[in-house]
């Protein structure tokens, strides 16, 4: 909070008299909703509501107060469930740091809220919510998602070779294969390379038979430095001229087809040696239809390779693995993978042990920089808030998919 905070609280001093949540009116203190046994008033929400639109905070409505205070009860039965006290010292130094940060102690902000008609006892919860959880959190997974010095500086050194090298631009048709379907994947391969002619045609069979992320966009991939695809795809697309088809490319857990668009070697030179970052997480089930939705529910909720430790939460470690490997020592199916991602994007073309793999890409790693600024400890922090809210919100789905939650 700054003076621009204090102004906008005293603005909304001037409009009090406005009711944030009608909802509220009428029996303020019957229950809105009852989460696990535990109500929760009309009055507390509309108070919340008030609260948050004094502070212009997002969802300063009686729906959005609702929710959170929903969210907030789970939290707080999570917290003394496992035994979490908070003394009334660690309760007022919260009330002082929120209060702090616009300038005033807590009597002050208090009273302004007052003044406003929100009572001190929601601050008093707001904090309290908050401290409670944040405990829970910091217990129960602080160990597990603190980073290891070398993950920190892997992420200081993340960004790319920095060199500009020989580029290809190409697409791809990624089949997967068993011992099973080996000799029917094998024949499929060899006809479309001999009857694909040209980017549309090559386009079309993509959107088609490719099972690889770029399918969608008929097997189209960005701009990649030649160095980071594996030796057997890097020969194969040197020897093609923009617009041929390779022929097929057994890469043991899928046979790939790639079609050179174009080839950049202006900035030629000897690349960098550059490391991948990925991560792989393990759905029971193979390459069967309930395995292939679940990836695909997983690929729609999360962005960054992060976001898998809360899709991990409460299983067995050893679902989730995630790695830094230089790009030469990654066996060459994975590495051929890895190489057409993008950071952030997922791949369901490997499995291994009767479990999917779902590999996502979570950087590119360079050479690490000095550090007279503090960088490491900086991203360390970075990494630990990243990994802990991830966490945090694979938990609360927990809760509230096991609580019992009605309206008053």
């Amino acid at each position: 909070m700054t003076n621009g905070f204090l102004r906008g609280l005293a603005l909304a001093l001037a409009l009090a008299a406005a009711p944030v949540a009608a909802q509220a009116q009428g029996q303020p203190f019957a229950p809105a909703v009852i989460v696990n046994g535990q109500g929760i008033t009309n009055w507390q929400i509309e108070q919340r509501a008030r609260f948050w639109a004094l502070l212009n905070a997002p969802n300063a409505t009686f729906e959005g107060a609702r929710e959170a205070m929903i969210n907030e009860t789970l939290q707080i039965q999570a917290a003394r469930n496992a035994g979490l006290q908070l003394t009334p010292e660690e309760l007022d130094q919260g009330m002082v740091e929120f209060a702090a940060r616009g300038g005033l102690e807590p009597e002050q902000f208090i009273t302004l809220l007052e003044q406003a008609g929100v009572a001190g006892e929601t601050f008093r919860d707001f904090v309290r919510n908050g401290l409670y959880w944040r405990q829970l959190v910091q217990q129960r997974f602080g160990p597990r998602a603190r980073p290891t010095d070398a993950e920190v500086e892997r992420a200081v050194a993340r960004g790319g070779s920095g060199a500009g090298g020989v580029r290809v631009l190409i697409s791809e048709i990624s089949i997967p294969q068993t011992p099973e379907t080996r000799d029917e994947v094998a024949a499929l391969t060899e006809r479309l390379s001999e009857e694909i002619s040209g980017q549309a045609s090559f386009e079309s069979a993509a959107r088609r038979f490719s099972r690889s992320s770029s399918a969608g966009r008929g097997g189209r991939l960005e701009w990649r430095p030649l160095s980071t695809l594996p030796p057997q795809i890097a020969s194969r697309v040197l020897a093609l001229e923009p617009g041929e088809v390779s022929d097929p490319v057994d890469l043991g857990s899928f046979v790939g087809l790639f079609l050179l668009r174009d080839l950049d070697e202006s900035g030629a030179t000897t690349p960098e040696p550059i490391s991948i970052e990925y991560a792989e997480y393990l759905i029971p089930g193979g390459r069967s239809e309930a395995a292939l939705a679940q990836a695909a529910r997983i690929d729609a909720n999360t962005d960054t390779c992060d976001d898998l430790y809360g899709v991990a939460q409460g299983q067995p470690p050893e679902v989730l693995r995630r790695e830094v490997a230089p790009v030469e020592e990654i066996p060459a199916d994975l590495r051929a993978i890895l190489a057409t991602l993008d950071e952030g994007e997922v791949s369901t073309l490997l499995s291994t042990g009767g479990a999917l793999r779902l590999v996502m890409l979570c950087g590119r790693v360079a050479e690490i920089p000095e550090d007279p600024d503090g960088a490491l400890q900086s991203a360390g922090q970075a990494i630990l808030n990243q990994r802990l809210e991830a966490y945090a919100q694979g938990f609360l789905d927990e809760l509230k998919a096991d609580a019992i939650i009605t309206d008053g």
